[in-house]
């Protein structure tokens, strides 16, 4: 077996009382809280089990991953751009990131999903072509912007100014000598970028970025106010229909839990795989005779 380094060895501390009275209340609280879960017949438990896999709650959460996964992967390659742009040496690109990092961190979220749904307001029609000549073809923006595109666009947008911070701060940590270091050997910013750059940022990306990807997970409940039906607003559609709130809340609740959890395990495991550079020390160099001569 490898040796384990000393950080990664068991510690062994004697119990005192008071560890003992910490579990003794811990225990009594978990125990009261399911006590009452279980005895209490207002939470309908009958009931959350046969909506639990109903066809309109599956579906919404089919919905509810595919905007998880479209809104992390836009707004992540966004948010490289931006955060490219962000530590450029160009004052107006880096102002531009800038700008927008600010603004669609400094709203609310769900201001913006609505904002984006009513964008017709402002611009019913559109021409998208090529600059300087007749060649243009005229969108209908109210037509365009349904539901499930502004849920995208807004989601998308707004986790990019999050995303870009998150990669610039992994950028800021790798040592100002490995620039040097790609620059001596001649690589251009791209190379540089995809082979020392981006390799070396990740155990710092990575544990947010997953926090992200949880985060953006329970967020997309919030474009059930535009008629998405995903799994909250699935929910809300059959409860309004029977009457019975807190069951389909609780069905909606533990989805979200599930989901949260399997998202976990593959975060921790990433986690692991990248921080192994990290958790290793550096082999000690032996001084010999012959090395000191």
């Amino acid at each position: 077996m490898p040796e384990l380094l000393p950080e990664e060895k068991k510690r062994i501390t004697p119990k005192r009382p008071r560890d003992y009275l910490c579990w003794a209340v811990a225990i009594a609280i978990v125990g009261g809280l399911v006590h009452t879960t279980v005895t209490n017949e207002n939470y309908q438990w009958p009931v959350v089990f046969s909506y639990f896999t109903t066809e309109a709650i599956l579906d919404g959460l089919v919905l509810t991953l595919v905007l998880t996964v479209a809104s992390m992967v836009l707004g992540t390659l966004l948010g490289l751009v931006l955060a490219v742009m962000r530590m450029s040496h160009q004052a107006p690109i880096s102002g531009l990131a800038r700008l927008y990092i600010t603004f669609f961190r400094g709203t609310p979220v769900l201001v913006q999903l609505i904002f984006w749904f009513n964008i017709a307001a402002l611009y019913p029609n559109v021409s998208i072509g090529i600059p300087f000549t007749d060649i243009s073809t005229p969108v209908d923006v109210n037509a365009l912007m349904t539901p499930l595109t502004a849920a995208i666009v807004g989601l998308t947008l707004n986790q990019a100014a999050y995303m870009a911070e998150i990669i610039r701060g992994g950028f800021a940590s790798v040592n100002r000598g490995q620039h040097e270091a790609a620059d001596s050997l001649g690589m251009s910013g791209f190379t540089r970028l995809r082979h020392v750059i981006i390799p070396q940022t990740m155990p710092a990306i990575i544990p947010a970025t997953g926090n992200q990807v949880i985060g953006m997970l329970k967020e997309t409940s919030l474009v059930s106010v535009l008629g998405v039906a995903e799994l909250l607003n699935s929910a809300q559609s059959i409860y309004a229909r029977t009457y019975q709130t807190i069951p389909l809340l609780i069905v909606a609740s533990l989805w979200y839990l599930i989901m949260t959890m399997a998202l976990s395990v593959p975060q921790s495991m990433i986690e692991r795989r990248f921080s192994r550079s990290t958790r290793r020390p550096a082999p000690v160099a032996v001084a010999t005779k012959e090395s000191l001569l």
